[in-house]
């Protein structure tokens, strides 16, 4: 009798898990269909929608082995150009470093709605990531206003993996809300700073502060200097050497920045040099170099393309390198 009780709490142990699993899908399925009958719906529906299909691919690698490569297909049934879209993407995930691999699945929804004259808008990723240590819903937000004739407010919220090999092994993902304010000083000068709050799966927790000085010595040659500080902390360093984790970082670097419209296209280059400290270490050398390319709203089609480099410190040393390439194209029909 015993067995058949016992049988029996295991059966139904077993179909509780299975129900909180279809009760998450359902939650997941049933905020989406919200989201977008919301977006249909209301002012913007009376406007001519087009439909469209991308594809994006995304590759990185560092010099301590560890490659990222993504790539993606999406179709938006609600298109009026490349800042205001509706969709569903489909994005395969393949982790490498050495003879370790993992692959990961992920069905996104997503909206952006964001005025190209002034950045002002919002956009919103949201969907399931499938793995081999668990399934995670993942969120990607940004909600950015005009508060005055000189002054802007960015909200920012992020849900995401931990992307190293243990921490993918160990399924560690991340929580991140943060605030970003941007004021205009004259014409020529612009200050930003940000404030977030990191929350890890592993119990531990970051205070992330930014600081950028922008200024512009010419307003026609597309050309500006920029300060920057970035510090964050970190309430535990006993993360067994899963991710970098140390318990404070600091840096300061200097930029020049590029911007130039040329027929058909926008692009932009960033450069940088500066000096980074952990746990009031010596200071150590970083660098930055980015690239984008990204096709003007008159060509009809999107193509956008992003590559940058940097070094900075990491779990084996202060001498981290890290190289990225992104490319996207949407097509409307």
């Amino acid at each position: 009798m015993s067995v058949g009780l016992s049988f029996r709490i295991i059966e139904s142990k077993k179909k509780l898990g299975n129900q909180v699993k279809f009760l998450r899908y359902e939650i997941l399925l049933g905020f989406v269909a919200s989201f977008v009958s919301v977006t249909a719906s209301g002012s913007d529906i009376d406007a001519q929608f087009n439909q469209a299909v991308g594809a994006g691919i995304f590759w990185s690698q560092d010099n301590e082995g560890f490659s990222t490569r993504r790539i993606s297909l999406e179709y938006s049934p609600f298109y009026r150009n490349a800042d205001w879209l509706t969709g569903m993407r489909l994005t395969t995930h393949k982790y490498e470093k050495n003879n370790w691999s993992r692959s990961a699945q992920q069905l996104v929804f997503f909206h952006r709605n964001i005025n190209p004259a002034t950045a002002y808008g919002w956009q919103l990723n949201t969907g399931l990531l499938v793995q081999e240590k668990g399934n995670l819903l993942t969120l990607e937000g940004a909600y950015r206003r005009a508060l005055t004739a000189y002054t802007g407010l960015e909200l920012l919220v992020n849900r995401d993996l931990v992307e190293t090999e243990k921490a993918l092994d160990s399924g560690i993902h991340f929580n991140f809300v943060g605030a970003s304010l941007e004021r205009g000083l004259g014409k020529r000068v612009t200050l930003l700073g940000l404030v977030g709050r990191q929350e890890f799966s592993d119990d531990n927790a970051r205070n992330h502060g930014r600081l950028k000085l922008i200024f512009q010595p010419n307003l026609d040659s597309g050309l500006t200097l920029q300060a920057r500080y970035r510090t964050y902390t970190s309430s535990t360093g006993n993360t067994a050497n899963t991710y970098f984790n140390p318990a404070r970082y600091d840096e300061a670097m200097l930029a020049l920045g590029w911007r130039k419209k040329i027929p058909g296209w926008n692009a932009s280059v960033t450069g940088g040099v500066g000096q980074q400290s952990i746990a009031s270490g010596s200071n150590t050398a970083t660098h930055l170099l980015e690239g984008s390319l990204q096709s003007s709203p008159d060509r009809g089609y999107t193509v956008r393309v992003r590559a940058g480099f940097s070094q900075s410190a990491a779990l084996n040393g202060p001498n981290y390198r890290y190289r990225y390439l992104l490319s996207e194209w949407t097509i409307p029909f």
